[in-house]
């Protein structure tokens, strides 16, 4: 299993698009849903923050391995989620990850997240 947390900044200017994006995926959590078993995609939240007027998205993840990376899918949603990255992240920012210490589940959910055969 595989736990990242990596901050992106978001491009001066495209705030209100990555705003409206995540009105997009709210309002579309089914659609959301279905991406996220083919990429073993078990947790996926996606945190914002404005730091001094920059704006910054926090994507927080729990996955499998091997997993199927989104560039791969023909999923509409992930064609769209592509365009926005390409529209609103700022390149010249490297991701920042953070190192998960600590990560602690029961058993039981930890066991339900395996991928399905």
């Amino acid at each position: 299993m595989l736990i990242e947390m990596t901050r992106f900044r978001v491009r001066s200017g495209a705030e209100e698009r990555a705003a409206e994006w995540m009105d997009f995926l709210r309002s579309n959590p089914n659609a959301f849903r279905e991406t996220l078993e083919p990429e073993q995609m078990y947790v996926e939240t996606i945190f914002s923050e404005v730091v001094e007027g920059v704006m910054y998205l926090y994507w927080y993840s729990v996955q499998g391995e091997g997993r199927r990376s989104i560039r791969d899918s023909q999923h509409w949603l992930d064609v769209r989620h592509l365009e926005f990255w390409r529209e609103c992240i700022d390149r010249d920012f490297p991701p920042q990850g953070l190192t998960p210490q600590v990560h602690v589940v029961p058993e039981r959910v930890e066991s339900a997240m395996r991928p399905l055969l």
